[in-house]
């Protein structure tokens, strides 16, 4: 870990460092993500289970996939399942996953890849291992997150993007002691690829051991952070977190994240996911694969996926 990388931090843009004005952005909570299974049976962390919906708006969940070494014939999938009202966005870190819809969009995301989808209106969906995988099995690693859309846009006609990790903006910190990889949204005066429905910020953050990295954050979106591998501190408190812990912020400027001066997971580095996004302030109804404003919308997806008006599973 990561698939996407350089040799030479040094060489990338730097960030700039926040203002002396900047309010840092105190931690409010550190939580544990809880294990589980997905689909035919892959191992996940429910990375936000435990944080209030309120701090997460207007994210609803994400999940880190794996990470594990899968053994041949043991690489898993999910079986075909519908979405409405909402967008997936699926990060493979190591690893690859063939997606298919019933709208006949998809595709293969692999190393550093990313897949937005939004489901919008609705849609029939399978994500599974390429044969080659399960024949011969492999490291597998990733991140799926779930984001909300506003009712204006909940029946929106679903699309794809297709993010590819030689397309994720590349950065420094100040100092060279992070790697950032901005997949989508705005740090400091840079962009990275991903367009969203939902003003948002997400980027993956390699920090090297012993080194801090300062961030400036939009002051309107909320912020999390998100432990993939390592250990290290949020906040300049420096509140613990480590591999499967989820740290929410506080109001402010700025976040800080720092690695510890010795880490003890496959990667070398502290590595994080950080998330920020305009809080939709609508009422969520969730049920499932259904994300929508209210208990009747929830009914009437139910309904629209029996009936088949989201959509058939292709013969082939």
């Amino acid at each position: 870990m990561p698939a996407v990388t350089v040799s030479n931090p040094l060489a990338l843009p730097r960030l700039p460092e926040p203002g002396l004005d900047a309010r840092p952005r105190p931690v409010l909570a550190v939580t544990t993500a809880p294990s589980g299974v997905e689909g035919e049976g892959f191992p996940v962390r429910r990375a936000f289970a435990g944080v209030n919906q309120s701090h997460l708006d207007p994210f609803i969940m994400m999940d880190q996939m794996g990470e594990v070494d899968y053994q041949a014939g043991e690489p898993k999938g999910t079986p075909w399942h519908p979405h409405r009202g909402f967008e997936t966005v699926t990060y493979i870190i190591d690893g690859t996953f063939v997606h298919q819809d019933s709208h006949g969009g998809g595709g293969v995301i692999t190393d550093g890849d990313t897949q937005w989808m939004t489901a919008g209106s609705g849609l029939l969906h399978i994500e599974t291992p390429p044969e080659s995988l399960v024949m011969s099995g492999g490291l597998f690693h990733g991140l799926q997150l779930w984001v909300n859309l506003p009712a204006s846009d909940k029946m929106i006609k679903p699309k794809y993007q297709d993010i590819r990790g030689g397309s994720v903006k590349l950065l420094a910190s100040e100092d060279g002691g992070a790697l950032v990889r901005l997949i989508a949204g705005g740090i400091g005066g840079y962009e990275g690829p991903g367009i969203t429905h939902t003003p948002i910020t997400m980027t993956h953050v390699s920090v090297n051991p012993g080194a801090q990295v300062t961030l400036p954050w939009r002051s309107d979106f909320n912020a999390l952070a998100y432990s993939l591998a390592g250990s290290g501190s949020a906040g300049i408190e420096r509140r613990p977190f480590h591999l499967g812990q989820a740290v929410v912020f506080g109001d402010g400027d700025s976040l800080t994240i720092r690695a510890d001066e010795v880490q003890d997971s496959r990667s070398a580095n502290f590595e994080v996911v950080l998330l920020g996004g305009q809080p939709i302030r609508e009422p969520v109804a969730w049920y499932g694969p259904f994300v929508m404003n209210s208990h009747r919308e929830l009914q009437q997806a139910m309904e629209d996926f029996q009936a088949g008006r989201l959509g058939t599973v292709p013969t082939s």
